[in-house]
């Protein structure tokens, strides 16, 4: 005969429930899914053993964080151990999820079932579990439901690390948008003060330079020698500069009225700003992708890696990709296309934007695409799964493709894959020690602080407990 236990998790405690003995448990099923829906037919399969509640909502978050990740809490061991026969052959016990199940037969050696019957029993424990636990209503049962619920998730979305790269998502797709306000912004601006210095356009290129100028010339019959310097400065050329002093005398624009220089120097300034925080938001997209994914980083650039993570949807995504994908990614309506039309299918997607395919020469670009879309599927791998992020395998793989760029133009042959990671692998090492004991020093001089710390609350006080009885003393002589 087996005697069959079924574990419940809910939100107030887990549950530890017995059924008749049977010699089959297959047996059971039909009886079960007679029953499940009848309270009374329930109770006569089904009675409680044990019942442990959770002591407060951060318990019970603790244990099912525990149940998730497929981890025995001391309190489930607890219950188990205590509640469940001591021959552990005899005994057969029912969970939901099978990886608490395997858990608790790897950690307590009992024999664990899922599926099957266990489904059943446990939609009927989930149906009337506030009737078979004694003061505990369906309201309140619900209740706890839903705090668990909240907390469940709002803590999963705090302290899930995989999300770090939704930042970087936002951070490219912002700077891809600014690229096009700017350069839209900056025609306009060389449109409206066109009108009045039209040989500026010739002379200055750069659209934030020219928005700059525009906004420091501003009526150009008042520029003068005094203002050369500043030209220099704004240009970074004397001749640049000379040459716009020489053109503002003998121009050919319109005069504007104040008002006009007013707005044109206003928007200037919002397109000078906008170049600014650009810039910035290019400096902290580096310094993410330099945290979340510095192989890819080194071997692609900033830029390309974090497109391509946006275009995945995510680090993960990406690293699960395999290097077929990677290499088209972002060009899948010439994809179709070719599918549907019949013709050639794309070489390359986004990855076009690397150096690497524009250095090489035409009959080389597919073959040089797939070996790239090859070394960033590792580093992306490499970055989403390693535990101690660094960029010495980028920084090798890109190696890797540099000399395959030369065995095509040269035909000098590249190093081993094997050869390289062997490398990689050593300088990581070093590095990963190099990071830990510069960790370790600051935990020394934090302790430190904290010591010198404590100490100086300890003298205050003792000072404190000090005066305060001569202060009494003066008292009793008034």
């Amino acid at each position: 005969m087996v005697l069959l236990h079924v574990l419940f998790e809910h939100a107030v405690g887990y549950a530890l429930l017995a059924l008749k003995e049977v010699e089959e448990i297959s047996l059971l099923l039909p009886q079960v899914e007679e029953c499940v829906l009848n309270l009374g037919k329930f109770h006569n399969i089904v009675r409680l053993v044990a019942f442990c509640p959770f002591a407060s909502s951060q318990v019970a978050l603790e244990n099912a964080n525990a149940v998730s990740e497929g981890v025995v809490h001391e309190d489930l061991r607890l219950l188990l151990e205590t509640h469940l026969p001591s021959k552990k052959k005899k005994v057969l016990l029912g969970v939901g999820d099978p990886k608490i199940g395997a858990a608790i037969q790897e950690e307590l050696g009992y024999n664990c079932q899922t599926g099957g019957v266990i489904a059943e029993i446990l939609r009927g424990v989930r149906l009337h579990f506030h009737n078979l636990v004694k003061g505990l209503t369906d309201l309140s049962a619900c209740k706890a439901q839903l705090g668990l619920g909240h907390s469940y998730s709002r803590a999963k979305v705090k302290f899930n690390v995989n999300r770090v790269d939704n930042m970087i998502i936002q951070s490219i797709s912002l700077l891809d948008q600014l690229d096009k306000d700017i350069n839209t912004f900056s025609m306009r601006v060389r449109e409206w003060y066109g009108y009045h210095f039209p040989e500026l356009v010739k002379i200055i290129n750069d659209n934030a330079t020219y928005c700059r100028l525009a906004q420091f010339i501003g009526n150009r019959r008042e520029l003068n020698e005094e203002k050369l310097e500043k030209l220099e400065e704004l240009t970074m050329d004397g001749a640049k500069a000379k040459a716009i002093l020489d053109a503002s005398r003998s121009s050919m624009g319109m005069d504007i009225s104040a008002i006009d220089l007013i707005n044109i120097e206003s928007f200037s300034s919002r397109v000078v700003s906008l170049s600014e925080y650009r810039q910035s938001l290019h400096t902290y997209l580096r310094s993410k992708m330099s945290q979340v994914a510095p192989s890819l980083s080194a071997l692609i650039g900033e830029a390309v890696g974090a497109r391509l993570i946006a275009h995945a949807g995510s680090l993960t995504n990406l690293a699960k990709y395999p290097a077929s994908t990677v290499q088209i990614l972002g060009a899948e309506k010439a994809l179709f296309r070719a599918l549907k039309t019949r013709g050639n299918t794309p070489k390359y997607g986004l990855i076009f934007h690397s150096t690497f395919i524009g250095r090489a020469a035409a009959k080389n670009k597919g073959r040089i695409s797939r070996y790239l879309a090859n070394k960033c599927s590792i580093a992306s791998r490499i970055d989403c799964f390693s535990e101690v992020p660094t960029s010495v395998f980028g920084e090798k793989l890109r190696e890797q493709v540099e000399e395959r760029l030369s065995f095509y133009e040269t035909g000098e042959i590249p190093r081993k894959n094997l050869d390289v990671m062997k490398e990689a692998m050593v300088q990581a090492e070093e590095v990963a020690a190099e990071m830990a004991r510069k960790l370790e020093k600051q935990e020394k001089k934090r302790l430190k602080k904290e010591k010198k710390r404590l100490a100086a609350l300890a003298l205050a006080s003792s000072e404190n407990s000090s005066s305060t009885p001569e202060e009494c003393e003066e008292g009793d002589r008034c």
